[in-house]
């Protein structure tokens, strides 16, 4: 098979600790390698504010990875993160091939807008408020 590009966007539990995070995602760096794949940029974002709760839990550790791998390693990734008890939530993209050919930049961490609900993921932005004119 052919190595493809993929994104991957892990929520853990921000009550654990950071040890535990970085065991998490070197277990998942080493699931990449040994399944053949090229492990990339690893992102951490820290804590945010969530959306909306998970699991009884209002804020989480946001960590994006990059790889270059096959298609049956990122399967495995997915099964890691589904067991690691320290993940929230976590969702695996496979980047287009025009987009993975560009040269990117490292991907910054989303604005701390909390009214925009972009936090998670999820849900469009509102438009700014215009202030109501009064007609004399």
């Amino acid at each position: 098979m052919q190595k493809r590009p993929y994104e991957v966007m892990v929520i853990f539990d921000a009550a654990v600790g950071d040890q535990a995070i970085r065991d998490v995602v070197d277990r998942v760096l080493d699931t990449v390698r040994a399944g053949g794949g090229t492990p990339g940029h690893v992102a951490r974002w820290g804590r945010r504010t969530l959306a909306y709760e998970l699991r009884k839990r209002t804020e989480g550790y946001y960590v994006l990875i990059e790889a270059n791998a096959e298609p049956a390693a990122m399967a495995e990734v997915g099964r890691l993160l589904t067991l690691a008890d320290e993940v929230l939530r976590y969702k695996t993209i496979r980047l287009p091939d025009a987009v993975a050919l560009k040269p990117r930049k490292a991907s910054p961490p989303p604005p701390d807008d909390p009214g925009s609900g972009e936090e998670a993921g999820g849900g469009r932005r509102r438009p700014p408020r215009r202030e109501s004119q009064e007609v004399a």
